[in-house]
């Protein structure tokens, strides 16, 4: 009786969360691999790919030869399901590569020039004619980590601008400010990928 238990405690509980986590982790690390990619960062999309491939070789594998159920299938699916929504979720907080910040707006934008040029950014604008009269068009290549504060300064001077965001795979040349992680990386200080909170 005992070892019946035992083998349904694992067969019916342990090896389909087996399954469901493992196909979370090999589908998370997908997914930002190929983000990493799309934005030219070669070091850490290998290191990835190192990983993924590992885990599918060793995990997946091993665990994919025990499949008698087509119960275990339900539980392979929506680990490649939720492994999707995980892998975004953590690239959102990955503040890595470069991005296109397009702002358009019908008001004067002397105050978000100013504070560009103050942050050492670099900023085109542009006079133009859009569907209801004349609009200023600016345009910005900026490092990810800074793009939340800038949107911030976007609403702040210009509350009705329309803008949008894409991602940048290189870029040539260009105004940046130095970056926080070079500046811990000159101090000794380990570099960071995800931002600090500071606590309430």
């Amino acid at each position: 009786m005992e070892a019946w238990l035992e083998v349904w405690w694992f067969a019916y509980i342990i090896l389909p969360v087996l399954i469901f986590l493992a196909r979370i982790v090999d589908v998370s690390l997908g997914t930002i691999r190929i983000l990493f990619v799309a934005r030219g960062v070669q070091t850490l999309a290998a290191l990835l790919g190192f990983f993924e491939v590992f885990i599918w070789l060793v995990v997946i594998s091993s665990i994919m030869n025990n499949l008698s159920s087509p119960f275990y299938y339900i539980f392979y699916a929506a680990g490649f399901a939720a492994g999707n929504y995980v892998g975004i979720a953590i690239e959102r907080h990955l503040y890595v590569g470069k991005v296109a910040l397009q702002v358009i707006t019908r008001s004067k934008a002397d105050e978000l020039l100013d504070y560009f040029r103050e942050q050492r950014l670099g900023i085109t604008a542009v006079d133009a004619e859009g569907a209801t009269g004349p609009v200023k068009i600016l345009y910005s290549i900026i490092n990810r980590r800074d793009l939340k504060s800038i949107i911030e300064k976007v609403k702040e001077f210009n509350p009705k601008a329309f803008y949008s965001i894409e991602d940048v795979k290189t870029v040539s040349e260009g105004t940046f400010p130095q970056s926080s992680r070079r500046r811990s990386a000159k101090r000794g200080q380990p570099l960071k990928f995800f931002p600090l909170r500071k606590g309430k």
